[in-house]
């Protein structure tokens, strides 16, 4: 594994890098910058550097859980993987939030966000950090600069790695960036330091970039899961591919399922397999259980020593429930962070409308004496509660710590691979509709001990597997683009509680399918627009 759990020069997200937070406009909270030629004297801080680029995903600050290394933004809503959570869960049905009157919440939750929305600004800033850190990490790296270093022969050769690893963690955030926004702050390596009136790219041009950068980084790049455990390796890199094919349609206008199909026939080639136990996914050890065989990508979550208030912390803490779902259970404080999430009624019924699904493992629901409806969210006795995520281990035992939790956030995984499958081929990409079937049920009999819960091939339809992702996936930061792709997030086909600001739900306009640039960034860039609508 890279060491981000102990590396000392987590210095790096603070400002390690001279001004690399300069090409966005970001500003790190640490003083204590180092000169780049005198950090690299020494042959491993090359991947202490990288370690850096990788724990901009965890963390918010090195030297203190609630601190922040970007200027105005808060410490929690600020980091990586809560972020996505807020923009890609919280904004749909699967999940509520119970204290609206944090900022940002009210108008999140109800699809009410506008451009001021904090939340919003936390992921735009984060990933354009990541992009920051990547670019300065490249610019380092360069042919020039290892011969100006006497850096030669398998260090050099390392470093080419690195290099490839550095870039789809780039890829990453762009990603990021055009599924949520259509657009990003264009900067790369070769653009000066210090340069902040940097261009947009937007759309299809984007879309090309970030294919252009996985292919080109590909060949370089570890096999699939022969790297060492949470690095990016050619399967992260096809992942990421197959999520833009996928999607391509939505960013683009044209679909692109065939090459979807053939990448995740290449992921299904590499050696991952489904972990028998399907919880095992989404607890404290769950980069030693087996679910390291299933986890495409996981971000790491360290009690000791990756400590933040994002992550599988502010998920695990924000099921407890009380009385009816203590922390003890769940391997982290009693009363947890006071109630924070429920599952919106919508979600609960994936489980509870028929009852085959009382003996399907994904349902983590606890229902006992309590409404399924959320008539006053602020009430955290109404609605059902989940307990998918875990900070207990496999064997029974607890994560290092009660407040910050060891359960590495899965990403990617291997499951979505087999579900993309089946839908590209549904959406005639080609492919094998028998493996379709096959695979989904694979699922299914991981979920259900047996074949009890399997499906025909006349069952399997483009709606079904919408529910089936929901049903597997829940919670993991792929449902409001899943709902875009099948064209149900905006408009009135599809209502659930509070869409749009009403309990039963309203419809919200076609230009919510993406999120505004956030005016803090518009007024530091006059390069970037605003998307239309807001």
């Amino acid at each position: 594994m890279l060491k981000l759990k102990t590396f000392a020069c987590l210095l790096l997200l603070g400002g390690a890098f001279l001004s690399c937070e300069s090409d966005l406009d970001v500003t790190p909270q640490d003083d204590d910058e180092l000169l780049a030629d005198g950090f690299f004297e020494t042959e491993g801080a090359y991947k202490q550097a990288l370690a850096g680029v990788y724990a901009n995903l965890s963390l918010t600050s090195t030297t203190d859980p609630g601190g922040s290394n970007i200027a105005g933004l808060d410490a929690g809503t600020g980091q990586y993987i809560r972020g996505l959570f807020n923009l890609q869960n919280l904004s749909t049905d699967e999940v509520i939030w119970t204290y609206e009157n944090d900022p940002g919440l009210r108008g999140m939750q109800r699809n009410t966000w506008s451009s001021d929305n904090p939340l919003i600004l936390g992921v735009f800033a984060r990933a354009s950090y990541e992009i920051a850190l990547a670019n300065e990490f490249l610019r380092q790296t360069t042919s020039e600069k290892l011969s100006s270093r006497g850096v030669s022969g398998t260090l050099a050769e390392d470093i080419q790695v690195y290099r490839a690893e550095a870039r789809v963690l780039r890829a990453l955030a762009n990603y990021h960036l055009l599924d949520m926004f259509g657009k990003a702050p264009f900067v790369t390596e070769n653009d000066a330091v210090g340069f902040d009136q940097v261009p947009e790219i937007t759309g299809s041009e984007l879309f090309t970039y970030i294919e252009t950068e996985l292919t080109e980084a590909l060949p370089n790049l570890v096999a699939a899961r022969q790297n060492e455990y949470a690095r990016v390796d050619q399967g992260v890199a096809n992942m990421l591919l197959a999520k833009l094919y996928l999607n391509a349609e939505v960013y683009t206008g044209t679909a692109r399922y065939a090459d979807c199909v053939e990448v995740c026939e290449t992921l299904i080639g590499s050696g991952y397999s489904l972990t028998p136990n399907y919880l095992f996914n989404f607890m404290a050890d769950n980069n030693s259980n087996g679910a390291q065989n299933e986890i495409i990508f996981p971000v790491v979550n360290d009690g000791a020593r990756t400590q933040n208030y994002g992550g599988t912390t502010i998920i695990i803490q924000g099921e407890v429930g009380i009385p009816e779902n203590n922390g003890e259970s769940l391997g982290v404080n009693p009363t947890g962070f006071g109630g924070l999430f429920r599952v919106r009624p919508e979600f609960a019924r994936l489980f509870t409308a028929n009852p085959l699904y009382q003996n399907d493992a994904r349902n983590t629901l606890i229902t006992q004496d309590r409404p399924i409806e959320i008539d006053n969210i602020g009430n955290t006795a109404q609605g059902y509660l989940i307990t998918k995520f875990s900070n207990r281990t496999s064997t029974g035992g607890s994560g290092s710590d009660r407040t910050f939790t060891d359960t590495d956030y899965p990403l990617f995984r291997y499951a979505d691979v087999l579900l993309m499958y089946a839908e590209a081929v549904l959406r005639g990409g080609g492919g094998s509709e028998s493996l379709a079937l096959q695979y989904v049920n694979d699922l299914r009999e991981r979920a259900f001990g047996d074949t009890s819960g399997n499906i025909t091939q006349a069952q399997l339809t483009l709606d079904f597997l919408l529910d089936e992702r929901s049903r597997e996936l829940y919670w993991e930061s792929h449902r409001r683009q899943d709902l875009i792709r099948f064209g149900v997030y905006t408009g009135s086909s599809y209502l659930w509680s509070y869409k749009g600001g009403p309990q039963s739900g309203t419809s919200i306009p076609e230009f919510r399918n993406r999120f505004p640039v956030p005016n803090q960034s518009l007024s530091s860039n006059a390069n970037l627009s605003q998307n239309t609508g807001y």
